[in-house]
């Protein structure tokens, strides 16, 4: 892989997702971040991204006040509104500090778990050359399996970080990796691309 034609997408590294505390929402993915290790994982991809000269984008669910901006209207979303959650300027919504985007790295706010829908994302990829992006995000079988799916048919190659991933319980994270998302992408280990862009 060339890094000019290749980005690095984080995806929905947010504290009410990653950090168990007072904005958790979803205690079982949080502690699943933890165990796994993902943001100090992520942490060091990052950092070597930069160092490499890779792009690097972050995408993460945030929704404006009226919420109506969501395109996803289905059941499990109306609890965002309902709770007045993850609005775009609260504590929750806010990517981790390990991973907090400097200057001159996007964030695209989404208000489904698909981040090429309703976003600029696929443009911003195409208008930057990328043809490549290695992926990973919380959860593996929601939003990384969806990007997944969603970038390979519309044209672009995928890798997906597989350490760099968490689900909701164990086996949810096995199925999207070993049977689901080898369909839509080159799953890999960190190291594979640390040893790349070194």
């Amino acid at each position: 892989m060339t890094h000019r034609s290749t980005a690095l997408v984080l995806l929905d590294y947010q504290v009410a997702l990653c950090e168990e505390g007072p904005h958790t929402r979803l205690p079982a993915l949080a502690h699943a971040v933890r165990e796994r290790d993902v943001l100090t994982k992520a942490a060091t991809v990052l950092c070597a991204a930069r160092a490499a000269g890779v792009p690097v984008l972050h995408v993460r669910l945030a929704f404006d006040p009226t919420f109506r901006l969501r395109t996803n209207r289905s059941a499990r979303f109306d609890a965002y509104p309902k709770d007045g959650a993850m609005l775009a300027g609260s504590p929750e919504a806010r990517i981790v500090e390990a991973l907090a985007p400097r200057d001159g790295e996007p964030v695209i706010d989404k208000g489904a778990v698909d981040p090429f829908v309703g976003t600029p994302l696929r443009e911003v990829l195409a208008a930057e050359g990328i043809d490549h992006i290695v992926i990973g995000g919380v959860a593996t079988n929601l939003v990384v399996e969806s990007c997944a799916r969603h970038a390979t048919d519309a044209g672009l190659q995928v890798t997906v970080l597989e350490d760099l991933c968490a689900s909701f319980s164990p086996e949810a994270h096995a199925f999207a990796v070993d049977t689901t998302l080898p369909m839509f992408a080159t799953v890999a280990s960190s190291d594979q691309v640390l040893q790349e862009w070194s």
